[in-house]
């Protein structure tokens, strides 16, 4: 028996979510996220403006009038989230956290897909795959999934991606459309800071750039990824608030931070822009599109952009 309260969040996060799904979201999905392939539907009279290659020659002798073949598209597609639970995806210093910000991506993609009759599956992951639920159909499956995001409690906090990606070509063998939601943070080596050192949050890809670009291009061949990248203002720019006492979510580390120097306030935000643009350049070297957004932000208008970008970009091709 599921919690009342937990029932009643994940109806909320339905609720916020469904309209822009039927007024916008769920047509544009269909657009951009394209089947595999055309299926044979039947054959019926050439109309003016039909294309002469399909033209079905041996009807067309037997009925001593042109008729064509007519195909329609293979539409049916599974999405697969795989979705970051580690320790930093808890923090948030606006209205919702990462994680919740999380599930709402999730929730907008899973129900444009099932409305397009694909299924959806997930993968939760820290430094290990946590759990894995496989693609389905259906409303009731879709809560599911958003339940998991919301509320499921990780074994370990950290953060490795690679192995997320790694599980993905093991248990996935046809293509899928591959949404990895994270906010793509881990720990990495010392940085100066305020009175002596601080292991700074750094971008997971960042430490791991060239391991993490070689398993994203081999999963991007394999499959269609796009990477949503969640950050909260706060990781951007610290407040001035004086001496503060953080600890990392991930790796339990306690450390004081003197934020009333508007130099080092200045260099922390200048330090993660550089971050999140190097993060961009290497979804990009990996031919990977990416959407970034923040806690404090609404995120319709940043999912809308990207439709239409992708939707723009089949065109010419």
């Amino acid at each position: 028996m599921i919690p009342r309260e937990i029932l009643k969040k994940i109806r909320q996060v339905e609720l916020r979510t469904n309209r822009l799904v039927s007024e916008t979201l769920a047509g544009q999905y269909h657009s951009v996220f394209k089947g595999q392939g055309m299926n044979f539907d039947e054959v019926r009279e050439y109309q003016p403006g039909d294309e002469v290659r399909s033209i079905d020659w041996n009807v067309t002798a037997r009925m001593n009038h042109p008729f064509v073949k007519k195909f329609v598209e293979e539409r049916e597609l599974t999405l697969l989230l795989v979705v970051d639970a580690s320790g930093s995806g808890r923090f948030g210093s606006v209205a919702q956290s990462k994680r919740e910000l999380a599930a709402e991506i999730a929730s907008v993609l899973a129900f444009s897909a099932i409305r397009n009759n694909d299924k959806v599956g997930l993968i939760l992951f820290t430094d290990q795959v946590e759990k894995f639920i496989p693609p389905r159909k259906g409303r009731r499956h879709v809560l599911r999934v958003i339940r998991e995001v919301l509320f499921h409690d990780p074994a370990r906090p950290g953060t490795d991606l690679n192995h997320a990606l790694e599980f993905l070509l093991r248990v996935t063998a046809h293509r899928a459309i591959t949404v990895v939601i994270s906010d793509f943070i881990g720990s990495a080596g010392d940085q100066d800071t305020t009175s002596g050192k601080l292991k700074s949050r750094t971008l997971l890809l960042e430490s791991l750039a060239q391991s993490s670009q070689k398993m994203l291009r081999h999963a991007n061949r394999k499959h269609d990824v796009v990477a949503v990248q969640i950050s909260d203002p706060r990781e951007l720019e610290l407040p001035a608030l004086g001496r503060l006492v953080l600890k990392d979510a991930e790796t339990g580390e306690v450390v004081e931070v003197d934020t009333g120097d508007p130099r080092r306030r200045a260099a922390f935000a200048e330090r993660q822009t550089r971050a999140l643009a190097d993060t961009a350049r290497l979804f990009r070297s990996a031919g990977i599109d990416s959407i970034q957004l923040r806690t404090d932000q609404p995120y319709a208008a940043a999912l809308g952009r990207f439709f239409e970008m992708r939707e723009k970009r089949r065109g010419r091709s």
